[in-house]
């Protein structure tokens, strides 16, 4: 069911607002299969927008809000449908999702590398990219979420006593240096360059690789050529063409150190994905500004375009969805307008994360939205909302109102 809000009520929309209640006004929201979880679209006709929203309670135990990347490592692509059925376990069930952050496209000569996050992403405590000085969200091993601007304070530690920077599990370009794991695949995919294959020292940690570490690593082999063959065992350093002449005096044997340290400190983190810009920061909305000639990616802040977003306060979980690029559905908002709308949402954090065609929300069995392309479009990864369903004997529970979400798909041919 949708009604119609006016622009004034918008201007008044307060914290008790934000509970979808229809005696308030708004549209009733649609209870979830678990208690605890609802879902509204908000339909304002005078703009018009199309708003989904996900309101989650931070009730101790009932959720987890986990980052998934679509290949289950670092690379690929999929549809929010798909990584929600692929997250589905006997013990965890999806609830609801949104589309995650930026990534690397196909646009024909790093395909490859299609899907490498732009900036950090950790899926359960295993860091797949590495920090690019942006905005991330950011879970710990309590739940907690946190909004950040992350600085990358990655290097390698030489045995001359050299340090050098590095990026993880991306298109190394030909003066860089990359660190590859398994979560790449199977193997580096580079051409060309010196890549050194590396093994644990006894007794220092090792894979997965984790944020906050330091990681003295043994090199086992050095080969001529890139595209290494990588296995659950085994990282690899890639040197580019241009940079791989200052270490040809490295020999096999040596001991090199690797740290995945960042500013702040993420030695808790468990899940993170990077987004940006910041949108709330203690309740205040954040006005986000371009200049007149700034790059597309800036210049669009100022535009209405499909957007996904994720808040919280002390209660709840937000996932916000507004469709765009439809002029008789919904026009999309501008980074200033969502802003607005999170707060008066009850938001005192919240962050943007992709939007454009990748912007997607579903709950309970399939997307709600109307994605601008006319179709879902596959994305690289996802944050998702998964309620814990064993009982104390060790049983399935089955959420409120019978079937799970997943089977009341499949009944629905989804």
């Amino acid at each position: 069911m949708r009604m119609r809000l006016i622009p004034q009520f918008l201007a008044v929309l307060t914290v008790a607002a934000c509970h979808l209640a229809s005696a308030a006004g708004n549209p009733p929201a649609l209870p979830g299969s678990f208690p605890g979880v609802s879902y509204t679209n908000v339909v304002v006709a005078e703009v018009p927008w199309s708003i989904q929203v996900v309101q989650i309670s931070r009730a101790k135990g009932l959720f987890e809000i986990q980052s998934r990347h679509a290949g289950v490592g670092a690379l690929g692509l999929a549809t929010l449908s798909a990584q929600v059925l692929a997250a589905t376990t006997e013990t965890r069930e999806p609830v609801a999702a949104i589309n995650g952050g930026f990534y690397l496209r196909e646009n024909g000569q790093t395909n490859a590398y299609v899907g490498c996050p732009r900036g950090l992403q950790i899926v359960e405590g295993e860091v797949l990219s590495a920090p690019a000085g942006n905005t991330c969200l950011w879970l710990d091993y309590a739940g907690q979420p946190h909004a950040d601007n992350v600085a990358s304070q990655f290097e390698i530690n030489w045995p001359d006593g050299r340090k050098t920077p590095f990026a993880l599990n991306g298109q190394r370009s030909e003066s860089g240096i990359d660190l590859y794991t398994p979560a790449v695949g199977s193997s580096t995919h580079t051409v060309g360059g010196r890549e050194l294959i590396l093994e644990p020292q006894p007794g220092g940690p090792w894979l997965p690789l984790r944020m906050g570490r330091d990681y003295p690593a043994r090199v086992r082999e050095i080969r001529s050529v890139g595209n290494t063959p990588l296995n659950s065992n085994k990282m690899v350093l890639s040197l580019g063409p241009v940079i791989m002449k200052d270490f040809e005096q490295l020999t096999t044997g040596a001991v090199v150190r690797i740290s995945t340290r960042s500013l702040p400190d993420l030695l808790t983190a468990r899940n993170a994905l990077s987004g940006g810009p910041l949108l709330v920061r203690n309740g205040r909305s954040q006005k986000n500004r371009a200049a007149p000639d700034a790059a597309y990616e800036f210049s669009t802040m100022m535009e209405r375009h499909p957007r996904t977003a994720f808040g919280w306060n002390d209660q709840s979980f937000f996932l916000v969805q507004v469709d765009g690029r439809q002029k008789d559905l919904s026009l999309g908002m501008t980074l200033d307008e969502l802003s607005d709308y999170l707060v008066k949402l009850g938001c005192t954090d919240a962050l943007n994360l992709d939007g454009g065609g990748s912007s997607c929300l579903w709950f309970e069995g399939r997307v709600r939205n109307n994605p601008c392309d006319g179709y879902e479009r596959s994305i690289a990864n996802a944050l998702l909302v998964l309620g814990k369903r064993p009982l104390a004997g060790g049983e399935n529970l089955k959420p409120k109102g019978g079937e799970t979400a997943l089977e009341k798909s499949r009944q629905n041919g989804n």
